[in-house]
């Protein structure tokens, strides 16, 4: 059985991208299917896709990436001109075909489906309210909450957004929504927006949600606005509509998104991701100088950052590391040896850079350290002579119950080492953290409102004290 590599990624996971469009002018899942590719970094367990024509709502899902689910037969089965997409990483519930995204409910004639990108904090109490057993994702309690609202006043004909506008109020926690029905498609963030989420227009006059800006670039749509802190946008016929179902907003976006999760070419709070990141990789040299003859980056999210360092510093910049970009989801490490050797699988050095030089190896977190301390042995077996470690986010020392897979405090080094003991453990020569102050400023939004509990340990909302992306399957 192959089994999922543990050398996928050194940084922290997060929950899922989704991707919604009203096109009344063209075929649905093709677009959806192409902004899917644009998301496939935020979710790379399962995809899925939901379209309507108006009368019937049709889902398509499976494990795998997005090229892995999908081919022209399943698209073309996939008919109606609104729909909406998910591409999957489990932060709850485990990794099998069920969880899969879309989730799906029929309430006698309305048929809705519904994508997710987040955590809820409040599952259990939500399960035992609706009285259900055996569910295992937010996304099952939230789209059984919307069915059940529209069933209690189905002879009221209740549209599903004031169904939403009922519910959503009793989810604590992330979410980041696209829902839909046979007519209509919904957009809906927290009231601290810790998941982004934004509108694009088509040029034939339809409309599209994504998580990221990029996606919408990859399906020929213009980028108009995020969707707000606390908004519902519901996109039908008629145009786009937004709705407040909640009582207050605080924006609070995930600093991770610039940090780790978005695409370089994204943007977020009117900012671009490639140039906060270069500008994280300035304020490191700042604060964290080195006296070394080259900066390498762990490809890919620390390539922006290695170059603000280097320009910043007059350090040259050079590729020490080749990433292997077609290993895909799972392999089978047949042997020990090869087990112990894993992470060659993803990243492998070019010694004629490293070899007899004092390296500045620039990455962007270091959450759990193992993958990291192979990543400095690597270089000096390549022939380093020092490696002086750069991060360009403070200390990872918190657990996140907001779409990140890091709800064990004591699976972090950060949580119980101090930076002197992490070099140690990591074998670098010395180590430094960009401050949380100079992540902030590196935005360039410091003050649009952020979450970083993660590195500061002051959580916005009441959070769980013993979560688990299990804890649903247990009720």
């Amino acid at each position: 059985m192959a089994e999922e590599s543990a050398v996928l990624t050194a940084g922290p996971r997060e929950a899922c991208g989704v991707f919604a469009a009203y096109t009344p002018r063209q075929r649905a899942s093709s677009l959806i299917y192409v902004g899917l590719y644009g998301l496939q970094h935020r979710g790379q367990e399962s995809a899925g896709i939901a379209t309507s024509n108006g009368e019937t709502v049709t889902v398509f899902k499976d494990l795998g990436l997005v090229s892995e689910v999908f081919d022209e037969p399943a698209l073309a089965g996939l008919d109606g001109h609104l729909g909406i997409g998910h591409t999957r990483y489990s932060t709850t519930g485990s990794n099998n075909w069920a969880n899969a995204q879309p989730a799906h409910r029929q309430v006698g004639s309305t048929s809705i489906a519904l994508g997710h990108n987040g955590n809820l904090t409040n599952t259990p109490d939500l399960a035992e309210r609706l009285g259900i057993r055996g569910a295992s994702t937010d996304s099952d309690l939230m789209a059984e909450g919307i069915a059940r609202a529209i069933d209690d006043e189905r002879s009221d004909q209740r549209g599903l957004e004031v169904a939403v506008m009922e519910v959503a109020p009793t989810w604590e926690g992330a979410f980041s929504l696209v829902i839909m029905d046979q007519g209509r498609i919904i957009g809906l963030r927290d009231s601290n927006g810790f998941r982004p989420l934004c509108l694009g227009s088509l040029p034939d006059g339809g409309w599209v949600l994504a998580s990221e800006t990029a996606a919408l670039d990859l399906v020929g749509a213009r980028f108009v606005r995020e969707v707000a802190a606390g908004e519902m946008v519901v996109i039908d016929a008629g145009g786009v509509h937004s709705f407040y179902p909640f009582a207050g907003t605080d924006p609070r976006l995930c600093i991770f998104e610039f940090v780790y999760f978005a695409r370089p070419d994204s943007q977020m709070y009117g900012r671009g991701i490639h140039a906060a990141r270069r500008q994280m990789g300035e304020r490191l040299a700042a604060e964290h100088p080195a006296e070394a003859d080259v900066v390498v980056p762990v490809p890919e999210s620390g390539l922006p950052a290695a170059q603000g360092f280097a320009a910043a510093s007059g350090i040259p910049y050079a590729d020490g590391l080749v990433k292997n970009r077609y290993i895909g989801r799972t392999f089978i490490e047949p042997s020990q040896t090869l087990r112990d050797r894993g992470i060659r699988l993803k990243l492998n050095p070019i010694p004629d850079n490293l070899r007899g030089r004092r390296v500045v190896l620039v990455d962007d977190s270091i959450v759990r350290g193992s993958t990291t301390r192979k990543l400095v042995q690597m270089l000096r077996d390549a022939g380093a002579d020092e490696v002086h470690l750069r991060v360009s986010s403070p200390p990872y020392r918190w657990p996140c119950y907001y779409g990140m897979d890091t709800s064990d405090r004591s699976t972090l080094i950060a949580a119980s080492l101090d930076v002197e003991e992490i070099r140690d453990h990591v074998g670098a020569d010395s180590l430094g953290y960009l401050s949380l102050q100079g992540l902030l400023d590196a935005t360039g939004v410091a003050d649009a409102g952020f979450c970083a509990a993660c590195l500061s340990g002051d959580y916005p909302t009441d959070v769980p004290e013993n979560a688990d992306k299990f804890q649903l399957e247990r009720f």
